[in-house]
């Protein structure tokens, strides 16, 4: 069985509707530098520990690298201590789509970018972090960017 990624699944999301940013994936090699591509667009992860967003506190919202889709505010962000940075919710419930994941012999949900299907992620529910949601959106540093909400002094 292939494991689903963006780059092969193409232009339409789990429900049967295009993405709003839809490209080819040469052009997606032009846009993103290599380590970009291997994560957005073939369901990779960064190393835990590693991202630029794992501790970081600023507050702003935090887009798409590869389309600049508003995704997650840094008030749903918290510390879980899992090596990657984690949200309690998206931005909008629209914000993102989940697509099941098979590929470690277990059952997990993927998270992908709504508007244009990069990869970001995955969603655990029910480990106990106390937070409203009772979610954790796991997500590589390197599928986003932050846009703080007023520029450092």
């Amino acid at each position: 069985m292939t494991h689903s990624t963006p780059a092969t699944d193409g232009p339409t999301r789990p429900d049967g509707a295009a993405y709003s940013v839809a490209k080819g994936e040469d052009e997606w090699r032009v846009e993103l530098n290599p380590s970009e591509y291997h994560v957005l667009r073939e369901a990779g992860t960064e190393a835990p520990f590693v991202g630029e967003y794992t501790d970081t506190k600023t507050e702003g919202i935090y887009r798409c690298r590869a389309c600049n889709a508003e995704l997650f505010r840094s008030d749903t962000k918290f510390d879980s201590h899992c090596g990657w940075p984690s949200f309690y919710s998206p931005l909008a419930k629209d914000s993102v789509v989940y697509i099941e994941d098979r590929s470690l012999g277990s059952v997990r949900t993927e998270v992908r970018c709504a508007a244009c299907g990069g990869h970001l992620g995955h969603v655990f529910e029910g480990e106990g972090y106390g937070t409203p949601t009772d979610l954790r959106y796991c997500i590589n540093s390197i599928s986003m960017t932050l846009e703080p909400v007023s520029p450092p002094h």
